[in-house]
């Protein structure tokens, strides 16, 4: 009696002879795990304090005829909100999510001559924002006292109240944008170039005359891009962490639901990768179509730097990208510490965008 073929045992055979193939590529071994590697390191070693827009939350109990309002709202640098929840105010300005809450006092008098007070919460969790804020603030201050009181003693001041808060580094913001491009270009390109190469050997067609499933086949080839992807995680992750103090609010919970993660996004990746092997008929163009689908993402993404300074439209457009809700699932979970459930969004995003992927790398993979 013949043995049942096990299609699981097979995928295993082949994501294993996949992985030593992308190990000794040096191609994959350098976009995925050396480019990141140098980014991780020359962006962690900067201090960066040249932030372009700073977001301000103004306490609901502030008084808004202080003339102090009035110029605060002319400073560029400052994206200035009203707030209505003071828990939550608190709860984001200790997560890093804003650069601080002012509180406008309603003008006192004393000995005839007005005094407006500002109040500035801050945290150390922005404390790389902090002088600025600090600086515009009473270049702010000195600008009323002109207008107010000429030649006259000081009617507008700034007291700072700091709150208690995680420290903020460069590297929280460029490690996850490094994950997010380590695994753009291992996915796509990788699996784009293997699966044409191995469509066009042929050897694809001698494993059709095999028993073993298409669906199967790409599993074997995810299972073999994970365990790559996973080898770099580890090395990117373990850099940033020891070398440049990376965020993990929670410790070892942190890096396996940011994993977790991963796995999920590379789900989308490869997919594109299958996606573009599939339609493309020429080795030469693999390149060029795959360049259109990742230099986008990866300029519009904030790998390199925040999204919030773009316009509405392009900002909206970006946010709808499956690199952004990864890469900002990634920051939710290592710097604010949010478990993977309490990222809906961007969760949601990434299924989306899984499902609507898997689908059409079925259907478009072909053996010949």
């Amino acid at each position: 009696m013949s043995k049942k073929y096990s299609q699981l045992k097979a995928a295993l055979v082949l994501s294993r002879a996949s992985l030593t193939a992308t190990l000794r590529s040096p191609t994959s071994v350098v976009f995925a795990l050396l480019f990141p590697v140098i980014f991780v390191t020359v962006f962690g070693a900067m201090v960066d304090n040249t932030a372009v827009k700073v977001k301000i939350v103004l306490s609901p109990h502030s008084d808004t005829g202080n003339p102090m309002y009035t110029a605060i709202r002319q400073v560029k640098i400052f994206d200035l909100s009203q707030g209505r929840d003071s828990t939550a105010m608190l709860a984001d300005l200790k997560k890093g999510r804003i650069a601080g809450i002012l509180y406008l006092h309603p003008p006192v008098i004393i000995n005839g001559v007005p005094r407006f007070q500002t109040d500035l919460l801050g945290s150390s969790a922005v404390a790389d924002k902090l002088p600025l804020v600090q600086a515009a603030l009473q270049e702010v201050a000195t600008r009323v006292n002109r207008e107010v009181l000429p030649d006259q003693p000081l009617a507008a001041s700034v007291r700072m109240v700091h709150v208690p808060g995680r420290v903020y580094r460069q590297i929280d913001f460029i490690l996850p944008g490094q994950l997010g491009f380590s695994l753009l270009m291992a996915g796509v390109f990788g699996s784009a170039f293997l699966l044409f190469n191995l469509r066009h050997t042929l050897v694809l067609k001698r494993i059709y005359v095999t028993p073993i499933k298409g669906s199967f086949l790409l599993l074997g080839e995810m299972i073999s891009r994970l365990l790559f992807q996973v080898i770099c995680f580890i090395i990117i992750t373990a850099l940033g962490y020891f070398a440049f103090h990376f965020t993990l609010v929670n410790g070892i919970f942190t890096f396996l639901e940011m994993l977790l993660l991963s796995v999920l996004g590379l789900v989308i990746f490869m997919g594109i990768g299958f996606i573009i092997s599939g339609l493309i008929r020429n080795e030469s163009s693999i390149a060029p179509v795959a360049n259109t689908l990742t230099v986008p993402q990866i300029l519009l993404c904030g790998l390199f730097f925040p999204i919030d300074n773009y316009p509405v439209w392009l900002r909206s457009f970006c946010e709808m990208l499956p690199l952004t809700f990864f890469v900002d699932g990634l920051r939710k979970i290592a710097f604010e510490g949010l478990h993977i459930w309490q990222i809906p969004v961007q969760l949601a995003g990434l299924l989306v965008w899984a499902i609507i992927i898997a689908v059409l790398s079925v259907k478009l993979f072909k053996w010949e």
